[in-house]
């Protein structure tokens, strides 16, 4: 027998509290437990990947030792059409300005930020601050210009100019080889000076390669791993994983060994007559020189990702029925037909899952082309250790990983586009 309402005709829990609002509490206090209990990681997120990506963003675009530190010449060049050399009163705002950043040990900043774009006048502002501070009165410009011929050039001004404001385009430029010309245009940088859009080409074009070797390599073996028996597919798995009991310097270091003139792999090319058929063809002169070349860090790089690239495509393969496969064969099907048209479309989430993750962490490779690789295999993340360590230049890394952000943002973009997250089958 149904049981009948209250006489208000609201049902209530034991307490006497409504139903209605004891379930409303309930589910509050179970998305506080859910909210209590994923905070630490969203704050470990937060703190560890999204405040460096906005301080590089920041850091790519903000440029104040200029600005901060030459109030008055900045001030006076607001007048100045860029044509001939700025009035007595822009040069006498640059004997104070330079002096005063002489006296608070700035003028070092000046220089660094102006030899970005001027070569060699880091030294020359240095010496003109300096002097500058024994300056005690004009004619100031025939007096600066004495101390150094590089406020002769109009140039120096114009860049001086460029640099006034806080915040500049000139590190993603450069890093793109362009500039802005006297009159604030975007230009091409002299032939001779670009080097950026390579190093870019050339990260890309080694993270595809590595991709394609580790598909072209990893796709049958997870398709064996999918379709044997458990014991065999476990102990394949052991030897899949085995890379990943090393760290990724030591397997690094194992290369080097290998890849050595008169090493290992030399000698593998020699005793299989390898090295002789080159020759005889003319593609080689002399014994392999493997070491610092673009094989040597593909070949590395191809054995550090492959894992990266097979184990989502075998998440993948686990999930699919061997009864399409029977089903295409008894519609009459060869098996590599049926393998063409019915199997591998059905793996195709998988292989993009593995092929974003591997060519993204390819994208940022640095100790394996910096120990494998030659002068000219070198990637976008040498260059931004170099500028951070060598060069002091924070703009100029960032800038770089500015773009490195932008091309995986893209990548992702394309890839969520073509076979998008809704229809990944993982696991």
């Amino acid at each position: 027998m149904a049981q009948a309402l209250p006489a208000d005709g609201v049902m209530r829990a034991a307490d006497g509290t409504p139903l209605k609002q004891a379930l409303a509490r309930a589910e509050r206090r179970e998305r506080l437990k859910a909210l209590g209990l994923v905070l630490p990681l969203f704050a470990f997120i937060v703190l560890s990947f999204v405040v460096p990506i906005l301080v590089m963003l920041y850091n790519s675009v903000h440029d104040p030792d200029v600005a901060e530190n030459m109030p008055r010449t900045i001030e006076a060049l607001r007048q100045w059409d860029g044509k001939d050399l700025p009035s007595e009163e822009t040069f006498a705002a640059l004997a104070a300005d330079l002096a005063e950043a002489h006296r608070t040990k700035q003028v070092a900043l000046i220089g660094k930020r102006l030899n970005y774009e001027i070569s060699g006048i880091r030294s020359k502002v240095i010496a003109t601050g300096r002097k500058a501070a024994a300056l005690e009165q004009g004619p100031y410009k025939e007096a600066i210009i004495a101390m150094d011929k590089v406020w002769a050039n109009p140039d120096t001004w114009a860049t001086i100019k460029r640099s006034s404001s806080d915040w500049t385009p000139f590190y993603i430029l450069a890093m793109l080889d362009l500039r802005q010309g006297a009159d604030g245009s975007i230009e091409q940088v002299p032939a001779d000076r670009a080097i950026y859009k390579d190093i870019l080409i050339r990260t890309l074009g080694i993270s595809l390669l590595v991709t394609l070797m580790t598909l072209i390599l990893g796709y049958p073996v997870a398709y064996l791993l999918a379709t044997s028996p458990q014991r065999t597919a476990s102990l394949l798995m052991i030897f899949v994983l085995l890379p990943f009991w090393t760290s990724l310097l030591v397997r690094t270091t194992a290369w080097m060994i290998l890849m050595q003139d008169g090493g290992v792999f030399a000698q593998f090319l020699n005793l299989t007559g390898i090295t002789w058929l080159l020759n005889a063809v003319g593609l080689m002169d002399g014994e392999p020189q493997l070491f610092k070349t673009r094989f040597a860090t593909v070949v590395a790089m191809t054995h550090i990702q492959l894992p990266f690239t097979l184990l989502p495509i075998y998440s993948v393969m686990k999930t699919i029925s061997p009864n399409y496969m029977r089903a295409a064969k008894s519609l009459g099907g060869t098996p590599f037909y049926s393998f063409l048209r019915v199997y591998m479309p059905q793996t195709l989430p998988g292989v993009a899952a593995g092929c974003l993750l591997t060519f993204i962490l390819c994208l940022g490779y640095y100790i394996t082309p910096t120990l494998v690789g030659g002068p000219t295999d070198q990637m976008i993340s040498g260059f931004i250790e170099r500028a951070i360590n060598a060069e002091n230049n924070w703009g100029k890394a960032s800038a770089l990983g500015v773009i490195l952000l932008v091309a995986t943002l893209i990548l992702y973009y394309v890839y969520n586009k073509l076979v998008g997250i809704d229809r990944m089958k993982l696991g």
